[in-house]
Parts: structure tokens; C-alpha cells; sequence
């Protein structure tokens, strides 16, 4: 698990953006074993507790996106089912089955990478992650190394082109 203590930043963009690059890192080797590099890390307390990429194609299973094994690994790590002092950093928006388990989760905050224009459900096309009709909503903020992120996805496409 990785540590990092707020003192180590100058402001709340560099926490997100410290975290984030690990959010990365994890999409990155998503993409080094053919899958949709897609990338996930929770933070609780300032500390990184679980993490997760893309393994759809190598697992043969489509519930194994990088929020659902973050989310299955933080929840193992805490000896509890809701995360709401938990941040998840993710380098794409959830769809619509990760959002709905992060809020079932109660998870307190999500800070996204990019946007996804064709599944994004948490703001996007859907937003389940604020839906008022639903019985808890996550704070969420977009566009911490949006770039890096969508750079990333391009050139997976284009390479498999």
C-alpha cells in the first residue's frame, strides 16, 4: 500500500494528481495485457488500499472492470461493505453497473479522469452517482489528468485498429 501524507502537497490538486498517476499506472498495464486500459486506485486516510484495472478479456468476465476489483479489494482491506470516507480515483467514468455498486457501497467521494461520452454513467449520459431518487449520492470531481487519460484510450484504439 502506498502512503502519502497531505503536507507532501502544495494543494488539493497535487493530492489528486499524485493519486491519480497511480490511477494511471493501473490503466497502463491494463493496456500491456490487451485489455481497455482502464484504471483504479481507493484511497482511505491518505493511503491507497486497493487497486484495480481492466481484466474483462483475461478473466473472460464482464463485471471485471478496474472500479469493481478496487472496490472488491477495498471493501476485503476494510472488513467493511461501505466506503464512505473512501476516495475513488479512476482514469475513466464508470458505467452504469461500476456506478451503481460505488453508491451502493456508499462511497464518499470519485475523482474522474475523462469523460465517456457512449457509457458514462455519472454524469455523462446517466448520472447514477448523484441520482436523487437513490438512497446515497458521491461527490464527484472530473478532470484531474483528463488528458494523460484520454491519450491513453487513443492510442489503445488506434493501435488495435
Amino acid at each position: 500500500m502506498t502512503t502519502f501524507s497531505l503536507s507532501d502537497f502544495s494543494s488539493p490538486d497535487a493530492v489528486h494528481m499524485r493519486f491519480m498517476q497511480q490511477a494511471l499506472y493501473e490503466a497502463q498495464k491494463a493496456a500491456s495485457i490487451g485489455e481497455v486500459p482502464v484504471g483504479a486506485v481507493i484511497v482511505h486516510k491518505n493511503r491507497i488500499i486497493a487497486r484495480g484495472h481492466n481484466q474483462v478479456e483475461m478473466l473472460t468476465d464482464p463485471t471485471a472492470h478496474a472500479e469493481m476489483i478496487a472496490l472488491s479489494a477495498a471493501v476485503g482491506h476494510l472488513g467493511e461493505k461501505y466506503l464512505p470516507s473512501c476516495t475513488l480515483y479512476v482514469t475513466l467514468e464508470p458505467c452504469a453497473m461500476c456506478a451503481g455498486a460505488l453508491v451502493w457501497a456508499k462511497l464518499g467521494k470519485m475523482v474522474i479522469a475523462a469523460q465517456d461520452d457512449k457509457a458514462g454513467a455519472c454524469g455523462s449520459i446517466f448520472n447514477i452517482a448523484a441520482n436523487n431518487k437513490l438512497n446515497h449520492r458521491i461527490e464527484v470531481l472530473f478532470g484531474i489528468m483528463e488528458a494523460e487519460s484520454s491519450a491513453l484510450l487513443s492510442d489503445f484504439f488506434k493501435n488495435l485498429r
